[in-house]
């Protein structure tokens, strides 16, 4: 779209000259002789950009600027000023102004500065784009309870230092919220996010996503490509399911925290950045550790700061925030609510899903619910009926009672049957991690 520039100056002749060269360059112009005219043509016509001189007839300069960026407060403003107000242009810039220039200056001069105006301004439109493009994808926090406190507080603390951070939590819990959150929050906001999924490639291609690769380096690059951590240069890296990556790609990951340089594949330049790296996982790294599969150098570089997002079984009081959230965002007219029925079936579920199965549900509803509110009819029969199972006791008490260890042994027993010794579903079903139920297997001599 060709850029609009309205010029607001109280002599014709400039309005004119200005619109006369200014329209020769591609560009719009409209013109005002008077400030107020100006403040109209900044509404009525929506401008790119604005040369304003300081000296009006009927409003000074800077009430034109003020009333200018009340309209829009994005859009720059070149002050045109005499060498005895630059003071008073100074003084513009620090209210808003982009740029000034002083008269008589020479046209070419001029344009170099609506130049430089327009491209700042459409870098800063991209960035906020990106910003809102990040929102849309990924989604925002939600929550009042106390976890989710904590969560925000953490965020906030380690966003303006460039620390790697480690999220951990099930799946579902919302770590990939939380590691745009930060970037949005730091000093690198305004540069890429760059988002991988360690678990989605194999092992060759992840190297080539993550490092990039030359011309000829294997089979199919025809031609030389950048990696993720080049294209990250100054923003943000993402790791998802770093606890998946292939334990040879985590040495050459370890290389890079270490010494924030690299090679592409095939290739021998050492490529220098300034990347800040944030790595989540749903995995228990220690077990991981243990078993041989994840480096401990690796995770002690990567755990510089660590977040764990809570499951959303543990903090019920922010499901009707969550509830609320989903339905603004699959339903903006507000043509559906939730029935108070609905509501206490959703906050007694234990939802192993977490915030994306929450998710899905309230979207579902909304799909197959034909009427103004959703009722339990609405939700998927495995959630009703997961609900209906749990009413059943899973251990009745005797007259002679148990000791607590006896009646833990007992429970942990009777959930491992309920779901055939399936060890993860018996400690989702328990509300415990499952290395929790190892520990306990253990502990009490159970063998499977």
């Amino acid at each position: 779209m060709t850029p609009r520039i309205l010029v607001i100056d109280d002599e014709e002749r400039m309005c004119w000259a200005l619109e006369r060269a200014l329209g020769h360059e591609g560009y719009q112009v409209v013109t005002a002789t008077r400030g107020l005219e100006g403040i109209h043509l900044a509404q009525e016509t929506e401008p790119s950009m604005v040369i304003l001189d300081l000296k009006m007839p009927d409003i000074d300069g800077i009430e034109v600027l003020k009333e200018i960026k009340k309209i829009n407060s994005s859009i720059p403003i070149i002050m045109i000023t005499a060498h005895g107000t630059i003071d008073t242009a100074i003084e513009a810039m620090k209210i808003g102004a982009t740029d000034y220039i002083t008269k008589p200056f020479k046209l070419e001069e001029l344009k170099v500065q609506i130049k430089q105006a327009l491209h700042l301004s459409n870098l800063e439109n991209q960035v906020n784009f990106l910003r809102q493009e990040l929102g849309k994808k990924y989604g925002k926090i939600v929550g009042q309870s106390d976890a989710m406190k904590e969560v925000a507080l953490l965020i906030r603390q380690v966003a303006k230092t460039g620390a790697t951070v480690l999220i951990t939590g099930e799946s579902g819990t919302g770590k990939e919220v939380a590691a745009v959150e930060i970037h949005k929050a730091s000093n690198r906001s305004d540069k890429p996010f760059v988002a991988v999924n360690c678990a989605a490639l194999p092992e060759q291609l992840l190297e080539s996503e993550l490092f990039g690769h030359e011309k000829g380096a294997f089979t199919g690059a025809t031609s030389r490509k950048k990696g993720r951590f080049e294209i990250a240069d100054k923003g943000t890296i993402f790791l998802d399911e770093s606890g998946e990556m292939p334990i040879s790609m985590q040495a050459k990951l370890l290389r890079v925290l270490q010494e924030r340089c690299f090679e592409r594949v095939g290739g021998t330049e050492t490529i220098h950045v300034d990347v800040r790296v944030i790595a989540t996982t749903n995995i228990d790294l220690a077990t991981a550790i243990s078993n041989g599969t994840f480096r401990e150098d690796l995770y002690y570089r990567l755990n510089v700061m660590h977040i764990t997002m809570p499951p959303l079984r543990s903090r019920k009081e922010d499901i009707p925030l969550l509830v609320n959230h989903f339905l603004e965002k699959f339903d903006p007219t507000h043509s559906k609510k939730i029935s108070s029925e609905s509501m206490k079936i959703l906050t007694r579920y234990n939802w192993p899903g977490n915030i994306r199965e929450l998710q899905n549900v309230i979207e579902r509803a909304l799909i197959v619910c034909q009427g103004s509110e959703i009722q339990p009819v609405h939700f998927p029969k495995e959630l009703l009926n997961s609900l209906e199972q749990a009413t059943e006791p899973v251990i009745s008490l005797t007259e002679g009672g148990f000791t607590l260890e006896e009646l833990e042994k007992h429970l942990i027993i009777k959930a491992l049957e309920k779901h055939n010794y399936n060890q993860t579903k018996a400690a989702k079903y328990l509300g415990i991690t499952r290395p929790t139920l190892l520990y306990r297997l253990q502990k009490y001599g159970i063998r499977l």
